[in-house]
């Protein structure tokens, strides 16, 4: 069953934390793989006290949001990848450059 589209104003209503914090966590565990634990401790160092449950909570809430808002915009990706690689010459020294490249 698919839930309506909320707006952003009403994702945030009654939250005790600001909604760039949600935000912040919300995507980093869903977009670099984060632990809870890890989030909590680059929330401390900004200055907020966030506990692991409260992290958990809210991704658990708004992640299938937050990933259906992100669907309209990625572009779809093949299923075979390769990797391609080439030499360059900068200021007189060699340096490899890789590139991910899919269908």
């Amino acid at each position: 069953m698919k839930r309506p589209p909320l707006h952003a104003a009403s994702m945030f209503r009654g939250r005790h934390f600001d909604r760039t914090v949600i935000v912040l966590c919300v995507r980093c565990y869903i977009t670099y793989k984060l632990s809870y634990r890890d989030l909590v401790q680059m929330t401390a160092e900004r200055g907020v006290a966030v506990s692991q449950t409260t992290i958990l909570r809210r991704v658990q809430h708004d992640a299938p949001e937050f990933e259906e808002r992100w669907g309209r915009y990625a572009r779809p990706v093949g299923t075979s990848w390769r990797v391609d690689e080439t030499y360059l010459g900068v200021r007189g020294r060699r340096a490899d450059l890789y590139r991910a490249l899919d269908k």
